[in-house]
């Protein structure tokens, strides 16, 4: 049983381990809610999806976080039947809040649970279960702190393949950089990327540009850098993203844990800048990770601005081989085999831990 979903970060990498059970012989089913991502990427994949409603208790307010707290009984009875039913062997959380009651019931019912934690700062869930849980899959060795030393191990989070085939880019005589806030793209990346654009202009480093502003902004940046007179591009959307990322030579983006694993399997530089209203304050832990290991630099949500953006740029671009330095940094983060190996665990869970 895969638990977990609301998000892109929660489904994709579920859906990756999913594929590789499924292709070794076993039947997954999803358990989600109906508010969440999953409920558009699990059925073209073929999963069944179940469905237990609960609500968030994080960054919710007092009425909301009560009236999920007086559910919760209830939705575990739920996914204790739906264990029951099913004759789960395992289960994998995601964690979230739409992974809770299967955890919870799972811990319960003594069924196995392996959690994939890929945040250096795990999620409530994972936090509160960790003394629980008969595997963990860490993405940032900091992370081990929140579960017992003899039940956790690194193994990365799930990546497209297309990023680890990626090679080292050589460097021209113009830097290309991906900016990029997600697929609803960044207010704080958007307005730093235009204030720049006129230092970038004037400046002694040739840039190109790859934007990815988010579908809101895109009509007025697209104007705007028209009359700019850089060279690049300005999209709404970049739907072949490891290809972005093989014509660039540094990326500027927030710090999800996705991001942080594609930057790792791509090998790529990066300027990263944690949104500040992550739960846990994650992103911030994620990017203080890859700056530690050399990967990237970090700039606080505060202070990025044109000026900001402009200067760090510029300065690693100015540096003989830091940029070479960086992404060589990044990919000894990548782990290749995450699907794989999480897979491995499932079987060995539902084995009963034999080894």
């Amino acid at each position: 049983m895969m638990a977990g979903g609301g998000t892109g970060g929660h489904v994709i990498p579920a859906l990756a381990v999913a594929r590789e059970l499924r292709r070794r012989g076993h039947r997954c089913v999803f358990v989600g809610t109906r508010r969440g991502l999953e409920v558009r990427l699990v059925p073209p994949e073929g999963f069944p999806l179940k469905f237990i409603e609960i609500g968030p208790l994080k960054r919710v307010g007092l009425v909301r976080a009560g009236r999920t707290l007086a559910e919760l009984p209830l939705r575990i009875l739920q996914a204790w039947a739906l264990l029951a039913r099913l004759r789960a062997a395992a289960v994998f959380s995601m964690g979230g809040f739409a992974a809770g009651p299967v955890a919870l019931a799972a811990c319960l019912r003594r069924t196995p649970l392996v959690v994939m934690e890929p945040n250096a700062m795990p999620g409530f869930t994972n936090r509160r279960l960790g003394r629980w849980v008969t595997r963990a899959l860490l993405s940032f060795p900091e992370a081990g702190r929140f579960f017992p030393p003899s039940k956790w191990e690194v193994t990365g989070l799930p990546v497209r393949e297309e990023f680890f085939r990626l090679p080292p880019k050589p460097r021209e005589a113009v830097l290309t950089v991906l900016i990029t806030g997600g697929s609803q793209g960044s207010r704080t990346l958007n307005e730093a990327a235009r204030g720049a654009w006129p230092l970038f202009r004037r400046g002694p480093v040739p840039v190109r540009l790859l934007h990815q502003t988010g579908p809101q902004a895109f009509a007025e940046l697209a104007e705007a850098f028209r009359a700019s007179g850089l060279e690049g591009e300005i999209m709404p959307f970049i739907d072949d993203m490891p290809a972005a990322f093989g014509r660039s030579d540094l990326v500027v983006c927030r710090s999800g844990a996705g991001a942080v694993a594609e930057l790792a399997a791509a090998g790529k530089p990066s300027i990263l800048v944690p949104f500040p209203y992550a739960a846990d304050d994650h992103q911030l832990r994620n990017a203080e990770a890859m700056a530690a290991a050399g990967a990237a630099r970090l700039v606080p949500d505060s202070e990025m601005n044109g000026a900001r953006l402009y200067e760090e740029v510029t300065r690693l671009a100015q540096e003989p081989g830091r940029l070479e330095e960086m992404g060589e940094a990044a990919r000894r983060q990548a782990r290749p085999q995450a699907a794989a190996r999480a897979a491995e665990v499932l079987e060995w869970a539902a084995g009963g831990g034999k080894k």
